[in-house]
């Protein structure tokens, strides 16, 4: 007869069986059976956040940097409710993660008896802002639900599953017997469609690939097409499949008018696993070239504003394997494509300083100078990423790049902590603002903990500067609710046990920044936006047409 194991114990060793190395969370009443068995078994490092949202953005950031799920637990009730936004990040970024709550008594539950942690329906509210939800409702369907949300969260298009779990199920015994990992299955693409894929771009001279998020597994593959004479043109999620600065490249230059202009000497363009985004198209109004192709595994993507003359359902991945087996040498590419691109990559990028990083180009070369250019690159949602964050700092692979996709302020540094979990050995270089770094200041405390080892780069203007902005364009310059008083950060960073530098003059910006990169461990960098001044152009959100 086996010996018999709690489901605590079972989720744990599912964990380990499906690769997990790193866990978050914050340690409940209605979790501690999971976290009991994992602390005994000493297989996963299990990272303790102080708050349930910068737990699970933690387990994304884990995520995306090293390719593998991500794993979060919360408290029932209102520590479920704490993760929503995380939640939602995740879900728009497809990020594979699997959100673990817990639950109360099954014979209390759904009674509104005031048991502690009890929420009405809390099942719904996880459905809404997960790729799926599971409630277990008995210790032996347990296994079957862990790993039918596993693999729901690793199959594209990937996404955060939440399994709740009554608190007297998480110490309900179960037989040990064999505990395997699950097979995930790739959606695979009709070989004909390929087919005619292939025959209608080998006729296009001057292709270019436009490639998403639901592209970064599939770097060998885009950069053989590249290879083929493609030009690629990349979504901020996208950055990275092909290293930034390549020849064929315009990075993630996709809006500007001189690249628009671009696009109309381009005679085909395929869309790989791209929503092609409206502030990344001008609320869709940007001009694609034509004639459009899409590889997607979305069989809705009918529904979207662009319409593509040919679609194509599958792994990104399998189908661009494909697709370039069947090019074989067919294309016949103009030979001044590439040069017009790399022109064209060249003018955006004069554009982009002249008019959003002045004064602050030191500071933009400094950081990409820094560590040998070998460095995960972390952006929360500020002014300064959205105009030279998302593009500026070239990257060289897919997992070198995390931002919040999902225009969530306060999200930086929690995925960045994550990040420094991914690869205890790498530099994360993480770009905050003084607003949203307050919303999560506390998980300042969780890295210092864990010396991740983040150089965090502040941005204080001491405001909130993006709604000044629309406030001067869009309400005649009244300004209300954007002043917010901020600490002293240097204090406090000495406080919660990091390095702090502070930049007052932008000619210090490689001293300054060379210094916090070599600190071992967590160090920041307040840059006074005050003593050096405002961005040459105002920026009030995504540009639109």
């Amino acid at each position: 007869m086996s010996a018999k194991i709690t489901v605590g114990e079972q989720l744990a060793i599912l964990l380990e069986k499906v690769g997990v190395k790193s866990a978050f969370g914050v340690i409940s009443i209605h979790n501690m059976p999971f976290l009991d068995a994992i602390g005994r078994r000493d297989n996963i490092e299990f990272i303790s956040a102080r708050g349930e949202a910068g737990a699970l953005n933690m387990a994304d950031g884990c995520a995306r940097a090293s390719g593998k799920l991500g794993v979060a637990f919360t408290s029932t009730g209102t520590g479920a409710g704490n993760a929503a936004g995380a939640l939602v990040e995740a879900l728009v970024a497809g990020t594979p993660l699997l959100h673990i709550t817990g639950q109360v008594e099954l014979p209390f539950l759904g009674r509104n008896c005031g048991y502690i942690h009890e929420t009405r329906d809390q099942l719904s509210m996880l459905r809404a802002v997960s790729k799926s939800a599971y409630s277990i409702e008995t210790e032996a369907s347990a296994l079957g639900v862990f790993r039918k949300a596993i693999r729901e969260a690793l199959t594209a298009p990937m996404g955060p599953v939440s399994v709740e779990v009554p608190i007297d199920i998480q110490h309900g015994l179960v037989e040990s017997g064999k505990i395997e990992p699950m097979q995930v299955n790739d959606i695979l693409p009709n070989d004909e469609d390929i087919e005619e894929l292939a025959s209608m771009l080998e006729k296009a001279k001057r292709p270019l690939l436009w490639i998403g998020g639901g592209a970064r597994h599939a770097q060998v593959e885009v950069q053989k097409l590249a290879g083929m004479g493609f030009g690629v043109v990349t979504s901020i999620q996208g950055r990275g499949v092909v290293p930034e600065g390549d020849d064929c490249s315009l990075g993630a230059y996709n809006l500007y008018p001189n690249i628009e202009e671009f696009y109309q000497t381009c005679d085909a363009m395929l869309v790989v696993g791209s929503r092609l985004r409206g502030n990344e198209t001008l609320k869709y109004k940007l001009k694609l070239p034509s004639p459009l192709y899409q590889v997607d595994v979305d069989p809705t993507l009918s529904k979207r504003p662009y319409q593509p003359e040919k679609t194509v359902i599958g792994d990104s991945k399998l189908v661009l394997s494909k697709l370039a087996a069947k090019l074989g040498n067919r294309m016949n590419i103009d030979e001044n494509f590439w040069s017009e691109i790399k022109k064209a990559r060249q003018i955006s990028m004069e554009h982009l300083t002249k008019n959003f990083i002045q004064p602050y180009e030191n500071l933009v070369s400094a950081i990409q100078a820094s560590n040998g250019g070998d460095f995960v690159w972390v952006r929360d949602v500020t002014i300064s990423n959205s105009t030279w964050g998302n593009r500026a700092i070239h990257i060289q692979s897919p997992k070198d790049g995390l931002h919040a996709v999902g225009g969530g302020i306060g999200q930086g540094l929690q995925m960045a902590i994550g990040a420094a979990m991914a690869d205890r050995g790498r530099k994360v270089v993480c770009l905050v603002g003084d607003g949203g770094l307050q919303l999560n200041i506390g998980e300042m405390l969780t890295a210092s903990e864990e010396n991740a080892n983040i150089t965090m780069i502040l941005m204080n203007s001491r405001d909130y500067e993006v709604i000044k902005n629309i406030q001067d364009a869009a309400f005649e310059g009244r300004k209300f609710f954007a002043d917010i008083k901020s600490p002293e950060f240097g204090a406090l960073a000495e406080s919660f046990g990091w390095s702090y530098l502070n930049l007052n003059d932008i000619s210090n910006s490689s001293q300054v920044i060379s210094e916090a990169i070599s600190i071992d461990g967590p160090s920041l960098v307040e840059v006074d936006m005050q003593s050096i001044g405002s961005y040459a152009k105002p920026f009030g959100g995504p540009p639109t047409r």
